[in-house]
């Protein structure tokens, strides 16, 4: 990668790498989860706990697959790199103004439990927002991908297909997609008092957005409890929704930002098709506050 004084890379050639290196880190993390590495199978993949969060072998094969490939082909010069894996060895504010933010192992308890729904999250970030994306959701053998203003598209053994996200108008026909293992009294008090009653159980983060893309569900709500989602879950699945024409904002309306210094995402965040988004995020704000 040409290094210019104003460094404006070309996001499509980007992508080109990005796309190859998410298929093959979905390949390995998938191997991983069928126990084919070198008979890794759940059984010992030397599951530890961080923050109460697990953390396993395929999580920092992975992160190191990934790092090491986009660093081989982009540099240290001109990008900064962010992974879930390696935060702590550096948990500052990035100094470049183009960052590689990256999730090997988005949904580690559904890995474990055998769901099938956990995710590959790489989104590169201009400043605060993302611009690149891709999302890979193994199990299913599916890569989402997006370019700020380029729409978002899906992968798979059949093709490279656009995705527009259908709007829904009726509010108490919304779907909400929910997690099975994040919950807390503040989200159970919120998802009882709004009117749309019915729910889906989804994993990860990426493969709750996905759900939304391909009309599962409609509406995504994320709210910390003791901890919060990192900037590593939202960035890539955000562009992957938003250029998907879907909405995805805190809860105040404003858009997410990353890389600030804080790695939290503490505010709660809304994701929706519906086509009044900020009604919705007013109905939320009065339901809990």
């Amino acid at each position: 990668m040409p290094t210019m004084p104003n460094l404006q890379p070309d996001l499509a050639k980007i992508l080109t790498i990005t796309k190859e290196i998410g298929h093959n880190a979905a390949k390995l993390l998938r191997s991983y989860y069928q126990g084919t590495v070198d008979n890794n199978n759940l059984d010992n993949l030397q599951i530890q706990y961080q923050e109460n969060e697990p953390v396993t072998l395929a999580d920092i094969a992975v992160s190191e697959y990934i790092i090491s490939q986009l660093q081989a082909a982009f540099g240290n010069k001109d990008f900064g790199y962010i992974s879930e894996e390696t935060y702590k060895q550096n948990p500052h504010k990035n100094p470049h103004e183009w960052v590689w933010i990256i999730d090997p192992l988005d949904g580690t308890r559904d890995f474990i439990n055998k769901t099938g729904e956990y995710a590959i999250h790489i989104a590169l970030v201009k400043g605060t927002s993302p611009v690149l994306a891709v999302v890979a959701i193994p199990e299913a053998e599916k890569l989402y991908f997006a370019t700020k203003n380029g729409g978002t598209f899906v992968e798979n053994k059949a093709g490279i297909l656009p995705l527009k996200i259908k709007s829904q108008a009726t509010l108490e026909d919304l779907t909400l997609v929910v997690s099975r293992s994040h919950r807390n009294a503040k989200l159970e008090y919120l998802l009882e008092n709004l009117p749309c009653k019915k729910q889906l159980a989804i994993g990860s983060v990426g493969c709750k957005i996905s759900a939304i893309i391909e009309s599962l569900a409609d509406v995504y709500i994320s709210i910390s409890g003791k901890s919060a989602p990192k900037d590593w879950d939202m960035a890539a699945p955000e562009l992957i929704f938003t250029e998907a024409g879907g909405s995805f904002t805190y809860i105040n309306g404003e858009y997410l930002r990353y890389n600030t210094g804080e790695i939290n995402q503490w505010e709660t965040i809304i994701a929706s098709s519906y086509q009044d988004h900020h009604h919705l995020c007013q109905l939320a704000r009065n339901i809990l506050f």
